[in-house]
C-alpha cells in the first residue's frame, strides 16, 4: 500500500489533500455463510472499475482515488485482495468516497470463487 500512497503524495494537487484514507480487503477464514474457506479467486471487470475511478476521482474535494487488486491467482486466508487509496481535502468527502468507491468495486468490479476446506 505504502507505493499508492507515496503515487498520490506526487500528486501534483496533493497540496489541497487534508486526509489520506486507505483500505486493506484480506481473505478471510469464513465466508458471509459461515463455511471454511481455504482460499480464492478473484476476477476483476476492468472497464467497470475504470468507470468507478473516475467518477469518484471527480468528486468534489478528491484528488486522488487509487486502487490495486489481486486477480486471477489463488489467494490464501490472510492475503492481501485490495488496496484502495482515497485522498481529498475534508474527512466527510473523503470517507464517504472510500465507502462508496468500495461498495460499487465489490459489487460491479469483483466476483470471487471461494474454495472450502474438505472435512
Amino acid at each position: 500500500m505504502k507505493h499508492l500512497i507515496d503515487q498520490i503524495k506526487n500528486h501534483p494537487d496533493y497540496h489541497k489533500s487534508g486526509m489520506i484514507l486507505s483500505h486493506e480487503g484480506v481473505v478471510r477464514q469464513t465466508s458471509s455463510t459461515g463455511k471454511i474457506v481455504s482460499g480464492l479467486r478473484v476476477q476483476v471487470n476492468k472497464d467497470a472499475l475504470h468507470k468507478i475511478i473516475t467518477r469518484y476521482r471527480e468528486r468534489p474535494g478528491i484528488v486522488d482515488v487509487l486502487i490495486e487488486i489481486i486477480h486471477d491467482i489463488d489467494l490464501k486466508v490472510g492475503d492481501t485482495i485490495m488496496y484502495l487509496v482515497v485522498a481529498g481535502d475534508i474527512r466527510q468527502n473523503v470517507i464517504a468516497t472510500l465507502s462508496e468507491a468500495l461498495d460499487e468495486i465489490k459489487m460491479f468490479v469483483t466476483s470471487k470463487t471461494e474454495y472450502y476446506e474438505q472435512n
